[in-house]
């Protein structure tokens, strides 16, 4: 059996008063708390140890009988109690002391004090004291150690949680019903954390940008001592296309034509997030112009971006004679001046 320091324990020195050491405890006790560190048995471990401190250090008369072990017992050496130590029996508990169950003290506090504790935890099954003697948490965000509840927490939300939500751009544009499977952190029946699997059917507002969020109310991570959960928060992500590209909410289309369709004027069939359609091409125009089909876009239905085509000039390869001849004979013709400077 290990000698316990608890003033080493607490932080403290023998020196401290008493109003010093309830101070440390109330800070290591909403560090250590089980609510604040869930599935962490070195916390829990932690939280038992201050409690076992604090009980001794607050009391006069404990503290008394703790100190008269000498300055010679260090932590870690077997302890065994001094030969001629009074060893007194002392009352723990009571009403005030029904609640949060911490385990029981270890056996150096019972080598020293006996197992009198009282209430209904037993000789073994000592429970921490109530919020009118230890004061309240309010900025670790606890109730207090609340009469005959124990050691209790305010119901608190649960916090938020974000998650990537990949869609084509048709299915941005068009909206509706996706189904999705999430990975989440639960409680396993043996109270380990464990992973599991979980679908949701998220209604996707029709002509949704990149970057937007959509918000699913209550299926974040859950709530504390029966605070609701938060919420889960889907980022979109718009996946690349083979044809479109995207300028905010701006579908881009590069359109490539002849020079002759070009020259000329034509027209041409062209794809939008709408199907098919077919679009008259003016004459004259360059490399790099623009137009505009509206409402082709992303957005909201009553405000949606537009499409842009973009024209982009393909000059023929592999000539044949003939054609070289005839594209000779135009260049000659011709009075155009593609450069002015």
């Amino acid at each position: 059996m290990e000698y316990k320091d608890y003033y080493k324990l607490l932080g403290v020195t023998k020196s401290s008063t008493t109003e010093e050491i309830s101070k440390a405890f109330k800070k290591l006790a909403r560090k250590y708390h089980p609510d604040l560190n869930p599935n962490d048995p070195q916390a829990e471990s932690k939280f038992k140890d201050i409690n076992e401190a604090y009980e001794v250090l607050k009391d006069p008369e404990k503290r008394k009988l703790y100190d008269s072990l000498g300055p010679n017992w260090k932590d870690g050496q077997n302890f065994q109690p001094p030969p001629g130590f009074d060893k007194s029996h002392f009352h723990f508990g009571g009403a005030g002391g029904q609640g949060f169950d911490a385990g029981a003290f270890s056996d150096f506090f019972e080598t020293i004090f006996g197992g009198g504790f009282g209430g209904a935890g037993g000789p073994r099954g000592a429970k921490f004291r109530s919020s009118n003697e230890f004061g309240g948490y309010g900025d670790a965000g606890f109730g207090g150690f609340g009469g005959a509840g124990g050691f209790s927490q305010r119901p608190r939300r649960g916090t938020d949680a974000n998650a990537g939500l990949e869609l084509t751009l048709e299915e941005a544009y068009r909206g509706g019903s996706k189904a999705i499977t999430l990975q989440e952190q639960v409680t396993g029946p043996d109270g380990r954390p464990q992973m599991s699997t979980k679908t949701l059917n998220v209604n996707i507002p029709p002509g949704i940008k990149d970057g937007a969020k959509i918000r699913l109310s209550g299926q974040g991570n859950p709530g504390m001592s029966g605070g609701t959960s938060g919420d889960l928060y889907l980022k979109i992500r718009i996946l690349p296309h083979h044809l479109f590209k995207l300028e905010e909410g701006n579908v881009i289309l590069d359109l490539p034509l002849a020079p002759w369709e070009a020259a000329l004027g034509a027209k041409v069939e062209i794809p939008t997030l709408d199907g098919r359609i077919e679009m008259n091409i003016p004459a004259g125009l360059g490399s790099g112009k623009k137009l505009r089909i509206r409402g082709k876009g992303l957005g909201p239905k009553s405000n949606p971006a537009d499409q842009y085509v973009r024209i982009m000039i393909q000059t023929p390869k592999d000539l044949t004679d003939e054609e070289r001849e005839l594209w000779t004979k135009l260049s000659e013709l011709s009075h155009f001046e593609p450069r002015n400077f």
